[in-house]
């Protein structure tokens, strides 16, 4: 066991001197940038997302929400759900709040359809994610709140019916955070995680005092619970097998979380960021039981041995190494941090020396993302910022509450250049932002961005980024394993470009996107071949495919729809 952490050790200081050497050795890229147009004013999206608040500083305030993007009636275009808080303790609403959904008719035109799809939950929103659990070919939506959590099924004709008293899986009355689907055990279902942030009572409700101005509390004020793990029944109900499992046995202040197969063995883990204190990093042993390895693997604390106020987490191949990596946002004067996956269930933090948290360090981060904005083959980082309260200048002479969002542009060396200033007047939006989500909401080929602000409207981001690189969009249909596909890998090879992606449900700050694929590919006009592995075991291998199109892999099937 010694031997083998002190090989491990070595393995870390061997990788960081070289990537420090190369840094030095070879200069950045010059390539074309990425171009974000700020669309949302002509969207006909009207919602304005509200936290509660009445002076109070109740914690959940801060935290609320994300969204999801997904397409919820089946006619290929990507539809966005957004959360929203509720009434707290000495607030009231002449109408009460809820979640709005809002149908995309195409070119960047939406239409509320709150109404008629059954969707406006009026709890106190935090989490949500999209999957279809039932495998009846529809996706359904998953709502983590402060308070009973929400179950709602698709009917498929456009409306959902909440089924949650059925399905067992309302959680209690806690302060909920992310949540995702997965199949934990490969049994071609899909089960369901369920973060939870603190325990919370009005009558043991904190407030801090920082320079005479009263502020929210810490998480570290209060209690803690685990996370709750669902197993999907395959009848409608689930199973709390939280304890049987392993996770039952970690408490922690979960909030922004990923499930990946992070180790390339053919299973799901699970990455939690928690707050003000060690990630969690849960390994499948392939049946639906869990190792919490997140010290060992290198991913529960930063490369100094500090723990972070981590809030989103997403993962993504930035290097084309076959491995996906981690990147974690954080509080304020504390970097994001990207986490290097190097095989053997190892991560080494890699941040500096790629320039990977350049302009995170001065801004608290919540939601973010690994996409190819520009399609050149490399994925890029997308960071939403804002503080906590409105009136945080009090607190400090640096922060601001509302942020400017920060774009990480990889110049495909492994390294990560800022182009925040020069990526359009989508990027020059200050607002106070939580989730980001990210989807072609137009089906053009390039991948925009969706972003929920607090107490504001959203902002709606067109990605113009003008050249002249091509792309595949991949949509994936299980028949043995789970209808989405959750928990399958993806790899193109065109020309010399290998890439290695995932579809999740549930990732970056407490929302979803990502149930389509998509593949940057350069000048690449074919692909060689497409790989899936299926999270049951099969493989399906595509050759020659052409690019610049959308397409639906069927298991089991050599041919694309």
């Amino acid at each position: 066991m010694i031997l083998a952490l002190l090989n491990k050790s070595f393995l870390r200081f061997v990788v960081i001197a070289g990537l420090v050497c190369i840094s030095f050795l070879r200069p950045l890229q010059a390539k074309e940038s990425i171009t974000f147009t700020d669309v949302t004013d002509k969207t006909g999206i009207t919602f304005k997302h509200t936290d509660g608040s009445s002076g109070k500083f109740y914690i959940m305030e801060t935290v609320t929400a994300g969204l999801a993007l997904f397409d919820y009636d089946n006619d290929g275009d990507i539809d966005i759900y957004f959360l929203n808080g509720a009434a707290l303790k000495g607030t009231k609403y002449d109408k009460p709040p809820k979640n709005a959904l809002y149908r995309n008719d195409g070119n960047f035109k939406f239409t509320d359809v709150t109404e008629q799809s059954g969707l406006g939950d009026t709890g106190f929103g935090l989490g949500v994610t999209a999957g279809d659990y039932d495998n009846d070919g529809d996706k359904d939506i998953y709502i983590n709140n402060f308070g009973p959590n929400v179950l709602y099924r698709n009917n498929g004709d456009g409306t959902f019916s909440d089924v949650t008293k059925k399905a067992g899986v309302d959680n209690g009355n806690h302060v909920g955070a992310g949540t995702c689907f997965l199949d934990i055990d490969k049994d071609g279902d899909l089960d369901l995680y369920v973060a939870r942030y603190i325990i919370f009572s009005y009558d043991e409700h904190k407030v801090m005092n920082i320079r005479g101005y009263l502020s929210y509390s810490a998480p570290v004020d209060y209690t803690h619970l685990s996370d709750s793990l669902y197993r999907n029944n395959g009848d409608g109900t689930f199973t709390d097998v939280s304890k049987v499992s392993g996770i039952g046995g970690h408490k922690g202040s979960g909030m922004g979380m990923v499930c990946v197969d992070y180790d390339n063995d053919g299973d799901t883990d699970i990455f939690v960021a928690n707050d003000e204190m060690e990630n969690y990093l849960f390994e499948n042993d392939g049946t639906g039981k869990f190792e919490q390895v997140g010290l060992m693997a290198g991913v529960a604390y930063d490369f100094n041995g500090k723990y972070y106020g981590s809030m989103g987490v997403d993962c993504g191949d930035y290097d084309n190494d076959g491995l996906l990596d981690f990147y974690v946002t954080s509080f304020d004067r504390e970097s994001a941090t990207l986490y290097k996956n190097l095989g053997d269930g190892i991560f080494e933090d890699i941040t500096s020396s790629i320039g990977a948290g350049k302009g995170t360090y001065e801004n608290l981060t919540w939601g973010t993302g690994f996409a190819d904005f520009d399609n050149d083959g490399d994925r890029d980082i997308f960071v939403a910022a804002g503080h906590l309260q409105p009136d945080i200048a009090k607190h400090s002479d640096h922060l601001t509450y509302r942020a400017i969002n920060q774009l990480l542009m990889n110049t495909g060396d492994g390294k990560f250049v800022n182009i925040t200033k020069t990526a359009g007047d989508g990027m020059k939006v200050k607002q106070c932002s939580r989730y980001a989500g990210f989807d072609d909401l137009d089906n053009d080929g390039d991948v925009d961005a969706v972003i929920l602000n607090i107490r504001s409207k959203p902002t709606i981001l067109r990605n113009d980024t003008v050249n002249n690189n091509h792309w595949i969009k991949i949509r994936l249909k299980g028949v043995k394993s789970n209808r989405d596909g959750i928990g399958a890998h993806v790899k193109v090879t065109a020309g010399g470009l290998v890439q290695l992606d995932e579809v999740h449900s549930g990732r970056g700050y407490q929302g979803h996107h990502g149930s389509r694929l998509y593949f940057g590919l350069g000048k690449n006009k074919m692909i060689e071949k497409i790989e899936v592995r299926w999270i049951g075991g099969g493989v399906d291998v595509l050759k020659n495919v052409k690019a610049d199109q959308s397409i639906t892999i069927t298991e089991g099937k050599k041919t694309i729809q």
